[in-house]
């Protein structure tokens, strides 16, 4: 049965859905079965592989709120062991409509027990905030990746979701795990990201992954294109931390 992990962060800009993706279709194409489903209003894990993903006429709002069976809204890629669920912004509307349905906590597990065995591993792209989604997510999930940004106020709102996290963990879902904080945006030039990293890593100890994600522009380029780094530039460091990253997983959380 496949590992279900979601990469949340409830503050935005922190490479939550760039690491989402990249390790996606590094897993991919290491012929791990793969599906990527974009819990995020603002779409960006479905523009970001726009250009590998065929057209569906279905999406995650419909799975959640319709009750469409999730299989109708699963889009292949070029990829043979890369699927994706796409989001769409009516999503943004998911939050009110949630609070009326029964078990609103558990659509998405619902939805996902129809494919889990289909895929090794699951990523959830959560949005960027505690809400609903989000808490389906976690409900959902085996383990939650934790992106942090090495920049000034790393760690504000962590504790709030850290706390949201022993909630679910407590009331929703026991198994629930951190399974690893990841450091991006890190630049070795300057003496905040290496303090940053120290200050998380005292925070978080071995939970925090050993690979660091530079700064790197064709990193902030690949969305454009509709394809992740590994696709865009290959050889760029942003593919080569990814594919670091991805072992990491591999060997920790699947």
């Amino acid at each position: 049965m496949g590992k279900v992990l979601s990469f949340i962060n409830q503050k935005g800009g922190v490479g939550k859905t760039t690491s989402a993706v990249n390790v996606g279709l590094s897993l991919a194409v290491s012929e791990i079965k793969t599906l990527i489903v974009d819990l995020d209003p603002q779409a960006n894990a479905t523009i970001g592989l726009s250009d590998l993903t065929e057209k569906s006429d279905k999406n995650i709002y419909d799975v959640l709120i319709n009750e469409t069976d999730i299989t109708d809204a699963i889009a292949k890629t070029t990829f043979p062991c890369l699927d994706v669920v796409p989001s769409t912004n009516d999503l943004v509307g998911a939050e009110v409509e949630l609070v009326n349905i029964m078990a609103r906590e558990y659509q998405l597990k619902t939805a996902l027990k129809k494919i889990v065995r289909k895929y090794d591993v699951i990523i959830l792209d959560c949005p960027p905030s505690l809400g609903l989604l989000t808490i389906n997510a976690l409900t959902s999930s085996h383990a939650i990746i934790i992106p942090i940004q090495c920049e000034y106020y790393a760690l504000e709102g962590l504790s709030q979701l850290l706390n949201t996290f022993r909630l679910v963990q407590r009331h929703l879902n026991k198994k629930l795990v951190i399974g690893g904080v990841l450091m991006t945006m890190y630049d070795s030039r300057l003496n905040l990201s290496k303090q940053v990293v120290q200050e998380v890593k005292s925070y978080f100890k071995e939970k925090l992954f050993k690979t660091l994600i530079y700064r790197n522009v064709k990193l902030s380029e690949a969305p454009s294109f509709g394809k992740p780094a590994l696709l865009y530039d290959a050889s760029s460091n942003g593919a080569k931390n990814y594919l670091s990253l991805t072992e990491e997983i591999l060997q920790r959380v699947i």
